[in-house]
């Protein structure tokens, strides 16, 4: 995306506050006018000035207190000026930050899984704040800038149209020079925001995971690692930095030199009687007001980089397809009795390696189907076609009879609870994390469901109960306690059909036989997928699958598995060998 685009999509967000924009505009005006006429009445009080004894005190002093007046009201309508475009800036970064979030929320779930979360947050936060601080200091520079520019120039053609000639033709020395150190540095900064990014998610995944790097004596790999990407985003930094600061020393250097140029025209100009004293003092006054844009832009010339190349990272997001759209007719399915057909299902997560091939699959209402095999399967990958997180290459998967690309996503994911061997919670009270799905659930409706996954008695062993409040990594409650919770949440809201993930992974063996037990009355007359490797788990189920490179190579029982003596048979017993 061109730094041109990039700008009109900004201008688009902060174009919504027409009257906040309006208001800038007139202050910016209106503080402009004021600092423009001060040099006016300062060179004609400097001509009132002839010699020793022949100075016009009434008239200066008149003068004087108009210059007061107007500068007084000029820092008035400057300050305004802040306020207007500080308002402006943040609520269009506000818009940019909800329409970021709802994108986010609307990706397909493979952006998730491919792309670095640390990087997502740094586009979140850090990209925000640097877009944010580039329209502030931008639209206040830009629109001071541009009437500073005109008036200036109508100005000096008033008091002397040959010097303003001769700042014309050399202004351009400045502006190329500005220019050209600007083209250098937007490599940088946009090589410098994509290592902030990748910084972020490898500080995100270390953090994450300290407990790992902690038992596996990572320490030191893992600083060595941080240290490198470290000195990658120091030297990208100090790059972007430097070329960016280059601007502004370099093109007030180019500005001094235009000042020499002029006083000493204007002296020659005096000599001959083409300018008065204070005509040139007036336009030596203007003259730097006409170079001050100039100065200021390129001081902040490196934030406007950064915020150019973070909004650029932004629209990059924005500008991704969201899941494909649901059908113009879907259907709004409000019940599920449960019958499903995987019918001819092909799938690959990568183009040429393909995972699942020509899968069919029948199950009945009401059925309990446990999905086994070594990792890499597929045993997820039938949750995530199931779900519509992916969609099929080709085939079609029916529910009810009815191909689920015909259903709209939220009816068909309603249909569903699903306990994931992940455990995920959030920030907030016990009662909070547990009413989730269901926000409206009474306070009875809660007990019941943490009663029904056996997590009631440790919750009424936390300090304040259902009321405790808890991180969002859950650090002061066990893994087993964290996986109950979840368990809790789908209980509450009570679905039509299950998909149990290795749900009671993460539990003791006492804890998972209550767990299954409850379970087992949840289930009942449900259709329910437990994908599990602890085949303990599993020898209740009306259909056992077993899977291997994304096809079913086994099917029956538990005791038709066994007896059969294959790949189920051989997996049970080298679970169970020892305790036999």
């Amino acid at each position: 995306m061109s730094r041109k685009n990039t700008w009109n999509r900004l201008l688009r967000y902060t174009g919504q506050y027409r009257l906040v924009s309006w208001g800038a505009l007139l202050s910016a005006a209106l503080s402009v006018g004021a600092s423009l006429i001060g040099p006016l009445l300062i060179g004609k009080a400097i001509d009132l000035m002839v010699g020793p004894v022949k100075v016009d005190f009434k008239s200066i002093l008149g003068l004087l207190g108009i210059m007061i007046i107007i500068y007084a009201a000029g820092s008035l309508f400057n300050w305004l000026l802040i306020i207007l475009t500080n308002k402006m800036a943040y609520q269009s970064v506000n818009d940019m930050r909800q329409d970021l979030f709802e994108k986010l929320n609307k990706l397909p779930l493979s952006f998730h899984d491919n792309h670095p979360h640390g990087d997502s947050i740094s586009r979140f936060v850090n990209d925000m704040d640097a877009v944010s601080d580039g329209l502030l200091q931008g639209f206040s520079t830009l629109l001071t800038g541009i009437l500073t520019l005109i008036g200036a120039i109508a100005l000096m053609t008033y008091t002397s149209p040959l010097l303003t000639l001769v700042v014309l033709l050399l202004t351009p020395a400045a502006y190329m020079t500005a220019r050209f150190i600007t083209v250098k540095s937007q490599k940088l900064f946009r090589e410098q925001a994509k290592v902030l990014g990748n910084l972020n998610g490898y500080v995100e995944e270390m953090i994450g995971g300290q407990k790992v790097v902690q038992a596996l004596q990572f320490e030191d790999r893992s600083y060595e690692k941080f240290t490198e990407e470290n000195d990658r985003l120091y030297h990208a930094g100090v790059k972007a930095q430097f070329f960016g600061s280059l601007a502004n020393p370099s093109t007030r250097l180019v500005n001094n030199l235009i000042f020499s140029i002029i006083a000493i025209i204007g002296c020659v100009a005096i000599i001959r009687g083409h300018v008065t004293i204070g005509g040139l003092s007036a336009f030596v006054i203007y003259t730097n007001q006409f170079a001050k844009p100039f100065n200021e832009i390129t001081g902040v010339l490196t934030q406007l980089q950064a915020a150019v190349v973070s909004a650029q990272r932004i629209f990059d997001i924005l500008d991704l397809s969201p899941e494909s759209p649901d059908a113009v007719k879907s259907i709004e399915r409000q019940q599920c009795k449960g019958s499903i057909v995987f019918d001819q299902v092909s799938f690959s997560y990568n183009p040429g390696k393909p995972l699942i091939s020509n899968f069919s699959l029948q199950v009945n209402s009401g059925m309990r189907v446990a999905i086994v095999g070594h990792t890499g399967a597929g045993k997820t990958t039938l949750v995530n076609l199931l779900m519509r997180f992916y969609d099929v290459d080709s085939g079609s998967i029916k529910i009810d009879g009815t191909d689920i690309n015909d259903i709209s996503r939220d009816s068909l994911r309603r249909c569903f609870g699903m306990v994931l061997q992940d455990t995920w919670l959030f920030a907030g009270t016990i009662r909070d994390n547990i009413a989730y799905g269901k926000p409206e659930a009474t306070e009875d409706e809660i007990i019941a469901a943490a009663k029904a996954a056996d997590a009631h008695s440790f919750i009424k062993r936390l300090p304040n109960g259902y009321d405790t409040l808890i991180s969002a990594s859950g650090d002061n409650l066990s893994q087993g306690q964290k996986q109950l919770l979840t368990i809790a949440r789908v209980m509450l809201v009570d679905p039509p059909m299950l998909i149990l993930d290795e749900a009671t992974s993460s539990i003791d063996t006492r804890t998972e036989i209550r767990i299954q037990k409850a379970f087992q009355r949840m289930i009942q007359g449900r259709t329910s997928f437990v994908i599990a490797h602890r085949l303990s788990t599993v020898r209740e189920a009306d259909l056992i699958l077993y899977m291997m490179n994304g096809n079913i190579v086994e099917s029956g029982t538990h005791e038709q598995l066994l007896r059969s003596g294959g790949h189920y048979a051989q997996l049970y017993n080298s679970q169970f060998s020892l305790s036999q």
